[in-house]
């Protein structure tokens, strides 16, 4: 009895807390194959990384959708066809895949840009005035979605990017919008029963205080949606919240976890490891540092765990220094996610990538 009695003040003093850490993971690994510099042995690099550093890549489309040839059933621009051709040739065979494409703009304030012969190119007529719910709109997202995930056959797909900043920036288009959520949602289920869909969210602005977004409306925002994604997944930077870089929110996870009555994946995460400024008419520092961003990894993945992630996906494989010169960015704000790869912008790993490899080791055991 008093041996008994000992283990039970043990357990209420802590020590069930010092438990070894599971054997399996629930949860997939991924990144996206974004590059750290604008060559093709950049490319491959990443995803030569990503056959070694994960089992799960990210095929992640924000830059337009091919709406007229979508809805006319026609070919869709030559360099489209190239640009997955080329993405399907590289992606690991053994690799889960997480394809992921929005009707939503770049800047999460109205439609989806064209994507023709360039990225990103003006909306033709009639697009152009067009509304989320004109039934052309609808249609052509549909046969998007359709096309896209017959080429890519993924294993999770993700159809609207931080779906809820649209509310955020422009909710007077939120409703039209829901109309082509739950049109999108639905043809998805019904021809692709067996197939996990899904929309990301930023959990960041869910959180009342963290962020500048009207919590009724996200709140509003999120019941909208549940009842249309099998899967909430989260867009989580905590460093753009209230706390910046001077600590790590530790009860993130927890209290998303409370507020979401849904499965949980991260479509996108990332911590940054160096210093950096960006100018918001004053300057702001951001103090990096790898070991903020290892807190955050390991954080991360000891929640996934808990409460059974679908899976992770740090964004950024490799900082991106060169593309960020390359591309003129001093003067915008892509610097936010320049530091934040698991390896430096030498190649060089990060304490976190031996967190994320040490969860990697574990064989993986899905929540069916």
């Amino acid at each position: 009895m008093k041996r008994f009695t000992v283990i039970l003040l043990g357990l209420c003093s802590g020590w069930a807390l010092a438990v070894p850490p599971p054997d399996t993971r629930p949860f997939y690994l991924g990144f996206t194959p974004f590059p750290h510099e604008i060559s093709v042995e950049a490319v491959q690099y990443t995803y030569d990384r990503i056959a070694e550093d994960a089992d799960l890549i990210v095929q992640h489309f924000d830059n337009g959708v091919p709406w007229p040839e979508a809805l006319d059933g026609a070919p869709f621009a030559q360099a489209i066809q190239d640009d997955w051709a080329f993405r399907r040739g590289l992606t690991p065979t053994a690799h889960r895949v997480l394809l992921t494409f929005t009707p939503i703009n770049f800047l999460r304030d109205g439609l989806a840009a064209y994507r023709g012969d360039q990225e990103e190119m003006p909306l033709p007529p009639p697009f152009d005035s067009y509304g989320f719910d004109h039934p052309d709109v609808i249609a052509a997202f549909t046969a998007y979605a359709d096309r896209i995930i017959t080429y890519f056959e993924p294993d999770f797909v993700l159809f609207g990017i931080e779906v809820n900043l649209l509310m955020k920036h422009r909710p007077d288009l939120w409703d039209a919008y829901m109309v082509l959520h739950r049109a999108t949602y639905e043809h998805l289920k019904r021809a692709y029963p067996d197939l996990p869909v899904m929309v990301s969210v930023t959990g960041i602005d869910l959180l009342d205080g963290y962020t500048d977004a009207d919590h009724a409306d996200q709140m509003r925002a999120l019941s909208d949606i549940l009842d249309y994604t099998d899967i909430v997944a989260l867009s989580i930077y905590p460093y753009m919240t209230r706390y910046m870089t001077r600590e790590i929110p530790r009860s993130i996870y927890e209290m998303l976890a409370e507020l979401i009555d849904k499965p949980l994946a991260v479509s996108e995460t990332g911590y940054p490891a160096q210093s950096f400024t960006i100018d918001a008419g004053a300057p702001i520092q951001f103090d990096g540092t790898p070991e903020l961003q290892d807190a955050w990894i390991t954080l991360t993945l000891d929640a996934a765990a808990r409460y059974k992630f679908a899976f992770v996906v740090n964004f950024v494989l490799r900082d991106y220094d060169t593309l960020w010169q390359q591309i003129g960015g001093q003067n915008d704000l892509t610097i936010i996610w320049r530091d934040t790869g698991l390896y430096d912008e030498h190649g060089q790993p990060r304490p976190a990538l031996a967190t994320w490899r040490d969860w990697l080791e574990r064989p993986v055991t899905p929540v069916p």
